[in-house]
Formats: structure tokens, C-alpha cells, sequence
């Protein structure tokens, strides 16, 4: 019921009460008077009846004055007090009161802060011990993100029925995850809580677990099982898939229960595509030259044992032999055209410090040529985007034609900064090289020590987007090859991870989820601590969606085991194809600039939609951002049916006797800070905060499960004023 409808009543109940109590006085005093006496007072009251009634309203008006004064100070001053103590006892220890009420509460409010203060200081102290003695295991935490991050594979730890437990960024790309919805990706399907079944046939991986579990019942020595799936990219991934066995039970002999599994992951498609090309090759070489064979050889016998044969006939046969032989030259020179080219993409360009280059190039030089080698200088800071493979081969090739060609014993190199530029040398003392001669070597076929490759100088110069330039010594200098290489920054294996709020470091681990209950339909008779939540917020042109007003940003960040989990989040700018109402460009300071080239909502919906799925939804006044959901549903066919909790009218459930429930005032009350206010992701990320600190205050409130929420939010029926 409404707060000022319960004070109306209630000062009705009270004027009516001693209205009724004067009423019985003075019927009493009346009946009490003699006949003359009780005349006399009629004929008072008759003469002075206006007065009276000024009088009576008077003092009805004072007197709800007075018990407005009063409801204030004996009543709403101690409940406002009481709801600060669940607040400081439940969501935020570093609240205080605000004294309300009579003396006395406001005396008792003062020596509750003072209690508070003393309480926290104790906490500090405890806080500071455990950090104390927690502190090797947040190192240990710390080896293994770093350890998992730092993985050439993916890898994914889930527990039995399949919510993922952990997982690494590689994992992440292995699935072809992108926050972008051009290009086609999942935007997280990869993450803490989620199915893998979403991403992995359950029929496949069902299989594939009930081979681990007959090989532990036979007491294998190893119960690992692999398999290949298809990504939704069309990527081939090789699993291997290892049990978690259940604590307790230290011999799988013994009937080991599987408690979960890791998968490592890794992409084949190139590998695949590579083998199948060899094998197309392989397969169309041998089957073209069979033909060639059998005419060639039938030709050469003929020719052994007719040796007398007529000239015409001797002349027919050596030019079938003739023929053939140059059909299968020709065959053998495309297969080797063929063959370079998927060499050319065999090896991945990688990040690498030009000092290892150098280093590499160096020993296979001195190893395989006897060419002894130095370095003249080189900037050690220097990284380089490289196929290191293939730029040692080159560097090698060189080497042996200076040594073999120009008698060349002795080799400098020197590597060098130009601006965004590389600078790898490779020098020689000794006379001019012919300008021809730089031409041929670059497009011969590279060798170097018994090793050759079907690759050219400038294959390798054109993989790399690099150049080479022959630079002349004079007066018998040093002369020099000059490869010009494009830079790296030394920056390894961030993926496009971004960190937020100060994090030292992502967190892609949450082993609590091992015991999480497996989530099922009959949501509402689970606890909030259970469930899963996606806290999402979005901004619009305007205010009024049934006018044409669009979303042009949704942020919606995921809440699993009760952790916030800020490194899986979704923020997409939105492309509306209409103006944005200038109040509301003041509000959120989205521009037209800023939207031109984003995609539009048809696009972002369906990424959106699978960012949601199976989850709880949070929002803070979620009925205005669910109505622009639902506008679209006829066009995208999504429909949002998820059930929903609004942190606004929890706020009305939790403090009904708190002035405001915006998001800043439900934040300043709750200890959370307000960060990027107004972008629809640092609103989701502060509704996160304010719905976390929430779950424990619903509990002291007897709202356990989401039914509870859910019917205690239903019962709200006002008019928030922001």
C-alpha cells in the first residue's frame, strides 16, 4: 500500500477516534445537566453553531498536525533508522546512520555509528589478517591464470553436467567468439556457468564420456578420449577430453566417479586443408602420370626388343617417349608451383624479438655452411612480426649462394630501428655483386646446406609485406643485404582482452561452481544465490519507443556463482537510422558521429538474445528497457521470456521509507560506486553491484528464492519520482 494513503487512513482512524471519544463526553455532560440547565446549553450552541464548527475544524487540523509531527518522529524516524541497520548490517558495512526521530532514537542512532565505527575497525583488522594468510593462495591463483593464459591451446574445464568451470582466451577464439556481430560470432558462448552443450554435441561428448567411464571401470591407465567437432565457423577442432575424477577415492579401480572434464582444444582446419591439398596433390600426380608411364615404358620395350624395327616406326616411338616425358615435366613443375604455395602459409607470422631472429639464422648458418657469423650491432628492443621458418631459410639461402658463388667467409649482421621500419643486415666484406645476380637469387628456389624449399627469396618477401635492398660496399667495404620488415609491438597474447576497474588480471576461473546445482526449468524455486543473471541496460533516441524511438547502445553484464562477471560483458553501439532527440544526446552524449558504420538492431538482437540464454534477467526500471525488446519482436522474431527482476522496485521492497530510488541514490545507500553513468554498459555494471549487495538484505526480509522476488516486486504499485 502506498505510504501516503497508510498516514491518510491512519490520521483518519485517529480524528475519528477522538471525534468519537468528545462525541461521548459531551453526551454524557448533556444527559447529566437538568431539563433548564440542558436549554440553556442548546440554545449556546444553536446561537454560536458557526463558531463552533470554526473551532472544531481548528482543532481537527491542529490535531493532525500533531499526529503528523508525531507519525514522523515515533514512527518514520525509527523505521528509517532500522532500515539503516539492515543496510549497514547486510549490503554495506560503511553506512551510517542519518539520526531521525525523538531524542532518544536519534541518541540510539548516534551510538549505532559509534558501534559501527568500532565494529569496522575490528573488521579491518580481521580483513588484513586473512589477506595475510590468504595471500599464497591468491598467488597460486595467480600462476595458474597467467599459466593459462600464456597456452597454446584451448582449454575448458567443466563440471558433469557441462557448465563451464574455467576456461582461457585461446579457448575462446578456438570457438570463434567476437564481441562484434559482423563478424559473425557467438559474442560470448564461452563463459563461467555456460552450457557447453551449446558449443559441443551432447550426444558426441555423452559418448565420449562414456568411454572415459568404461576405461576407468577397466582400470586403463589412460582414460582420455579424442574426438573432432566442427565449430559454427566451420573450424575443425581436435579434443581431448580428460576425466575429473571425485575426490576420496584415490584408485580408479576402486569405482572413480567422474566429477567433470577438461577439454583441450586445438584448431586443425589449417593442418586439415594443408593434408588434403598434399593428398589432392599427391593423388592427382600419381594418377596423371600412370598414363605417361605406361606409354613411355611400353615405347622404351618396344624399342629393346624390335631394334630393327622400320625408321618411321623408331621415329614414333622416341617422339611418344619425347611427348610424354615433357607432360610429365610439366606436371612435376606445377606440383611444385602448387606445393610452394601451401608452404607459404604453413608457418603463422608470430610476434618474435629480432634478437632471436638474428640468433636462429646464426647457428643454422655456422652448422650447415661452416660460415662463421658476428653481430655488428643490433637494438635488442626491436620485435618483429615474422615467419621465422621461412626468414632463416632466406637469410641461409643468401649465405650459401655469397659462399658458394662470391667466396664469401665471413658474415656480419646488424639489425636497426627506421622510423616504423626494421632493419636486418646482412653484410659480407669483399667485392660488388652484378645487379642480375640479386635478380636470379631472388627468384630461384632457396637452399641452404643440403635443404632446399620450392620457395623463392621473394615468396618469402611478399609473405612477409617486406623488401630487400643490395647495397654496394665501396673500396672492397662491407657490402649488404638489406631486408626491410615491419615492426611488432612487444605486446604477447592479449587477445583483445580488456581489463576493467583496475584488475590486475582477468578472471576466467570460478572452481565453486564445481557443487553449483545443475539449473532447470523451475526457476522460481530456486535460491537467488543459485541462479544466474544477465544485468543489462540500454540507451535510446528518445523516451517513447511506440513513436519511433530506437536502442542505439545495450550493455549487459553476467552474474554467476553471486560474482560479477565484468570480463564477460556485452557493449554494442546500435545504428538506429533515425535522429537522436537532443535531450536525450545530453543525457547519454551519443553521437551520430559515433553511430555511423555500427550495425543495426536486427543484427545486434540475435547476439544479444544468445548472451541471454539461460539466465535471469536485472535491470534497474527494466520495464522501459524491455518494452524496446519487445517492439522488435515481430520483425526479429526473439522473443525475451526470460523471467526478469527489477532492482528499482526491489529498492521500494527493501526501503520503503527511503526518499528516492534512483540508481545514484539505491548506489550512495548500498556502497557502490557510480561509474560511467549514462553508457549502457556502466549503468549494467552498477545495477550489477547494487543487485549483489541486495540478495542478503532480501534474505533478512525472508525473500529467499526467485518466486519470492518476484511476487514481493509484484506487490509494489507506486510512482517512483526521479
Amino acid at each position: 500500500m502506498n505510504e501516503n494513503l497508510k498516514i491518510a487512513l491512519a490520521l483518519i482512524a485517529f480524528l475519528a477516534l477522538v471525534a468519537g471519544l468528545e462525541a461521548m463526553a459531551g453526551y454524557a455532560f448533556f444527559h447529566a445537566l437538568e431539563a433548564e440547565d440542558q436549554q440553556r446549553v442548546l440554545a449556546i450552541l444553536t446561537s454560536r453553531a458557526e463558531l463552533l464548527l470554526e473551532l472544531g475544524v481548528l482543532r481537527m487540523a491542529i490535531l493532525g498536525i500533531a499526529f503528523g509531527v508525531a507519525y514522523q518522529l515515533y514512527v518514520k524516524g525509527p523505521l528509517t533508522v532500522a532500515e539503516g541497520i539492515r543496510i549497514m548490517l547486510k549490503a554495506h558495512s560503511g553506512h551510517r546512520i542519518e539520526p531521525a526521530g525523538p531524542p532518544e532514537v536519534r541518541q540510539l542512532a548516534r551510538a549505532v555509528n559509534d558501534l559501527a565505527e568500532h565494529s569496522e575497525g575490528l573488521a579491518r583488522g580481521l580483513e588484513a589478517e586473512i589477506a595475510r594468510a590468504t595471500a599464497s593462495l591468491e598467488e597460486e591463483k595467480n600462476r595458474l591464470a597467467a599459466l593459462m593464459s600464456e597456452l597454446s591451446q584451448g582449454v575448458l574445464v567443466c563440471n558433469i553436467e557441462g557448465r563451464i568451470l574455467l576456461y582461457n582466451e585461446r579457448a575462446r577464439q578456438v570457438f570463434g567468439a567476437s564481441a562484434n556481430p559482423r563478424n559473425g560470432g557467438s559474442c560470448a558462448l564461452v563463459g563461467l556457468g555456460r552450457s557447453i552443450f551449446a558449443l559441443v554435441d551432447r550426444s558426441l561428448l555423452t559418448h565420449a564420456l562414456e568411454g572415459v567411464q568404461a576405461r576407468l571401470e577397466k582400470d586403463q591407465p589412460d582414460p582420455n578420449v579424442q574426438f573432432v567437432i566442427g565449430t559454427r565457423t566451420g573450424q575443425l577442432v581436435r579434443v581431448q577430453l580428460a576425466p575429473v575424477l571425485t575426490a576420496g577415492l584415490p584408485h580408479a579401480g576402486q569405482g572413480a566417479a567422474i566429477g567433470g572434464f577438461v577439454m583441450t582444444l586445438e584448431n586443425i582446419t589449417r593442418a586439415f586443408d594443408l593434408d588434403t591439398t598434399r593428398d589432392m596433390l599427391l593423388h592427382s600426380f600419381t594418377e596423371g602420370s600412370r598414363a605417361a608411364l605406361a606409354s613411355i615404358r611400353a615405347a622404351v620395350e618396344t624399342l629393346i626388343h624390335y631394334p630393327d624395327c622400320e625408321r618411321a616406326q623408331h621415329d614414333c616411338f622416341i617422339q611418344i617417349i619425347d611427348e610424354e616425358t615433357r607432360k610429365l615435366s610439366a606436371r612435376l613443375d606445377r606440383l611444385t608451383v602448387d606445393h610452394a604455395d601451401s608452404l607459404k602459409t604453413r608457418w603463422p607470422l608470430e610476434e618474435m624479438l629480432g634478437l632471436d631472429v638474428i640468433a636462429t639464422a646464426r647457428r643454422r648458418i655456422e652448422n650447415r655452411l661452416g660460415v662463421p657469423t658476428h653481430v655488428e650491432a643490433a637494438d635488442d628492443s626491436l620485435w618483429l612480426r615474422v615467419d621465422s621458418y621461412t626468414l632463416v631459410q632466406a637469410l641461409a639461402s643468401l649465405a650459401g649462394r655469397l659462399r658458394d658463388g662470391c667466396g664469401v667467409g665471413e658474415l656480419c649482421f646488424h639489425l636497426a630501428r627506421h622510423g616504423r621500419i626494421a632493419e636486418l643486415d646482412l653484410a659480407w666484406p669483399g667485392p660488388a655483386l652484378p645487379q642480375q645476380a640479386l635478380y636470379d637469387w631472388e627468384m630461384a628456389p632457396m637452399s641452404a646446406g643440403g635443404e632446399d624449399s620450392p620457395l623463392t627469396l621473394r615468396d618469402v618477401l611478399e609473405r612477409h609485406g617486406a623488401e630487400i635492398v643490395y647495397m654496394a660496399g665501396q673500396n672492397s667495404q662491407w657490402s649488404r643485404f638489406r631486408f626491410l620488415l615491419p615492426m611488432a609491438k612487444p605486446v604477447r597474447h592479449s587477445h583483445g582482452i580488456s581489463i576493467r576497474h583496475g584488475e590486475s588480471r582477468p578472471e576466467f576461473y570460478d572452481f565453486d561452481l564445481f557443487h553449483q546445482a545443475g539449473q532447470t526449468p523451475e526457476l522460481d524455486g530456486l535460491r537467488l544465490a543459485d541462479l544466474a543473471f544477465t544485468v543489462f541496460d540500454t540507451e535510446t533516441t528518445g523516451l517513447d519507443p511506440a513513436a519511433g524511438d530506437e536502442i542505439i547502445a545495450i550493455g549487459a553484464v553476467r552474474i554467476v556463482n553471486n560474482r560479477l562477471l565484468r570480463n564477460e560483458t556485452y557493449e554494442q553501439l546500435v545504428d538506429p537510422r533515425r535522429p537522436i532527440a537532443s535531450m536525450s544526446q545530453t543525457v547519454h552524449g551519443i553521437s551520430h558521429d559515433m553511430l555511423r558504420g555500427q550495425p543495426v538492431i536486427d543484427e545486434v538482437l540475435p547476439q544479444f538474445y544468445e548472451y541471454c540464454a539461460d539466465t535471469v534477467l536485472v535491470g534497474h526500471n527494466a520495464a522501459f528497457d524491455l518494452r524496446f525488446l519487445q517492439m522488435k519482436e515481430a520483425r526479429t522474431g526473439l522473443r525475451f521470456t526470460q523471467p526478469v527482476l527489477d532492482t528499482l522496485l526491489l529498492s521500494e521492497v527493501l526501503h520503503p521509507n527511503q526518499e528516492s530510488h534512483a540508481l545514484e541514490a539505491v548506489a550512495g545507500r548500498l556502497g557502490v560506486t557510480v561509474v560511467a553513468r549514462h553508457t549502457a554498459l556502466g549503468d549494467a555494471l552498477v545495477t550489477g553491484e547494487i543487485f549483489l549487495r541486495m540478495i542478503p538484505l532480501l534474505a533478512a526480509h525472508g525473500i529467499h528464492t526467485l518466486r519470492d522476488a518476484r511476487e514481493a516486486a509484484e506487490k509494489i504499485h507506486v510512482k517512483v519520482e526521479y
